[in-house]
């Protein structure tokens, strides 16, 4: 007798199989009810790493920049982004939520390149990091305001995302200052 003609065989195979679907089903089920909160705590841990990343660039430009806009941009950096976390440790501290203490590996990558370049070469590549990273931010920011379920953590991004939109628009207003006073020291 041919081994899939054996009723054993055939009840075992229903058997792994059945259970394999349920397998499927019960993880499908726990992704699926897990994601809302999950989703407001990567939110918050992102935030969190950005707004770290946010004080280091701040602080880079601050001290490496030669285009006053940018030194003023990375002051301002400094400031608006350190309350920002602050507000945010409080509501995740409310909420029970572990925030990272340092910048994510991504974020440590791009200060370790701005950190190398100086003069103009720095003000160009931090200018247009911060216009970047504020569109970036800025949708997130969006998407946490509208969809997120976690009512604090919902109010941080919508009470936050006006000023992210304030220095995107200035990040733009001193990537046009570098580049005109780039194209014009080349003369």
């Amino acid at each position: 007798m041919h081994k899939f003609n054996n009723p054993n065989f055939l009840h075992n195979l229903g058997v792994v199989l059945f259970m394999a679907a349920i397998a499927f089903v019960l993880i499908a089920a726990r992704k699926a009810t897990a994601s809302p909160a999950d989703a407001d705590n990567t939110f918050a841990m992102k935030a969190a790493s950005g707004g770290m990343s946010e004080v280091k660039l701040g602080q880079l430009a601050a001290e490496k920049g030669t285009n006053p806009a940018v030194k003023q941009f990375g002051e301002r950096m400094v400031s608006d982004h350190s309350k920002a976390n602050d507000e945010l440790k409080s509501v995740a501290s409310q909420n029970n939520m572990t925030l990272p203490t340092d910048v994510s590996k991504t974020d440590a990558a791009v200060y370790e390149r701005l950190s190398k370049l100086s003069g103009t070469e720095f003000d160009k590549a931090y200018a247009r990091e911060m216009v970047k990273d504020h569109e970036q931010d800025i949708a997130e920011f969006q998407k946490e305001s509208t969809t997120g379920k976690n009512p604090a953590v919902k109010e941080f991004a919508s009470k936050t995302l006006p000023t992210l939109q304030s220095h995107l628009q200035e990040a733009r207003q001193m990537q046009k200052a570098v580049m005109s006073s780039s194209s014009s020291a080349g003369m």
